[in-house]
């Protein structure tokens, strides 16, 4: 490892070469299956036909102009994501963070818009929106907080899942002007709110003239078994927020808007030297026309459900485990015990995955798994957990 690089991450002692579909293979030839896609993000898998193609051919076309001019491919992009989410306009930046950055500020001039002075955010215990100062801050955890004080403010905090909380912030607060929750909270181990969660968050929101933003920078781009996780319940938000898989591996953020959100940002409001480029938009393009016309969001929902079924049936007599839990291929394992040195055991096994809060397995396969490597993982992950708790 190079001394020169920030010592910011804790990377494990592995170095991928190359990889096809759902596998990478190493500088010493071993060969992984891949149950995490980089987060959530390769979700057409490594070296997919079509994005290298369309990734070759821009490259060799035009990288970057700027937003000075007009762009073809963004234009495309935009239309297309647009029609997808059954939005109206859309912000493009280079990673979720800066999306959701976007959609603070969105929510920020739209309170000033209606002379309120200082506009409140409801934001989520445990929830993870970024690594900016603003994020950061709307972020639910100490833990990426801790040292980066003073915060942001204009936040107000709820529990996850609970909308009596909301409703009381409701009856008293007159500053509040945004909600800004994820459909499924990630980094906190795969929390899957009860069903109609997101409806009643957004009949609080259209009765108190709130919006409603919705980040799907994980859980969207089909992974949850529908394009959007939000389209579970049939819930279209006031901005949603898109970036990880968003590329397949190609870094592109988005902020999606709709109704009165769309029409808040004017020129010199918000930009983005790089976002939006051609390069990145050609590939996000590729990307969703890919998913779409090969069903992929239909395909996750039989993976995950498979890899539920099989982990849940395979774990059913350990004691060591709380709960097996999903939505589409965001797939969790709790643990009722602190479980990191999984993630080398199973790489040593030539398995992927991951542990956020400290006791949940994360899996967050590509969505074009095969049934065959979806009892690949179950059959490695079974194994590696059992022998964890002998």
């Amino acid at each position: 490892m190079s001394d020169h690089l920030v010592n910011a991450y804790q990377s494990l002692p592995v170095s991928f070469t190359h990889g096809d579909g759902c596998y990478l293979w190493d500088s010493e030839g071993k060969q992984y299956l891949d149950a995490l896609s980089g987060i959530s993000v390769t979700s057409l898998g490594h070296n997919y036909p079509a994005l290298t193609s369309a990734i070759q051919e821009q490259a060799a076309t035009l990288l970057h102009t700027s937003n000075l001019y007009s762009i073809t491919w963004q234009q495309k992009l935009a239309d297309l994501l647009c029609a997808s989410a059954d939005m109206d306009r859309v912000f493009f930046a280079n990673s979720g963070a800066e999306a959701n950055e976007a959609a603070i500020k969105l929510a920020r001039l739209y309170g000033h818009q209606k002379n309120i002075d200082n506009p409140q955010i409801v934001v989520m215990q445990h929830a993870f929106h970024g690594r900016t100062m603003a994020t950061l801050s709307a972020t639910g955890s100490r833990k990426v907080q801790a040292g980066f004080e003073p915060l942001v403010s204009g936040f107000v905090r709820a529990p996850y899942n609970d909308i009596p909380s909301i409703e009381a912030i409701a009856e008293n607060s007159r500053n509040v002007v945004a909600i800004l929750v994820e459909p499924v909270q990630g980094e906190a181990g795969i929390v899957i709110p009860d069903p109609g969660y997101l409806s009643a968050l957004r009949g609080i929101c259209d009765s108190n003239n709130w919006l409603l933003m919705l980040d799907e920078i994980q859980s969207g781009m089909a992974r949850s078994g529908k394009m959007f996780a939000c389209q579970h319940e049939a819930v279209v938000p006031d901005v949603m927020t898109l970036a990880k898989a968003l590329g397949n591996g190609v870094p592109i953020g988005a902020c999606m808007t709709r109704g009165s959100a769309a029409e808040v940002f004017k020129p010199g409001n918000h930009g983005s030297t790089f976002g939006g480029n051609p390069f990145a938009c050609r590939a996000a393009f590729t990307v969703l026309e890919s998913m779409l016309e090969n069903k992929i969001a239909e395909n996750a929902e039989q993976r995950g459900q498979q890899l539920f079924c099989a982990l849940q049936q395979g774990l059913a007599n350990n004691q060591q485990v709380a709960e097996v839990r999903h939505l589409g291929l965001l797939v969790a394992v709790e643990m009722k015990i602190p479980c990191q040195e999984l993630v080398m055991q199973a790489l040593q096994q030539g398995l992927l995955i991951n542990v956020t809060a400290e006791s949940v397995i994360r899996l967050l396969p590509p969505l074009i798994l095969s049934e065959a490597q979806g009892a690949e993982i179950a059959s490695k992950l079974l194994a590696c957990i059992n022998q964890f708790t002998e």
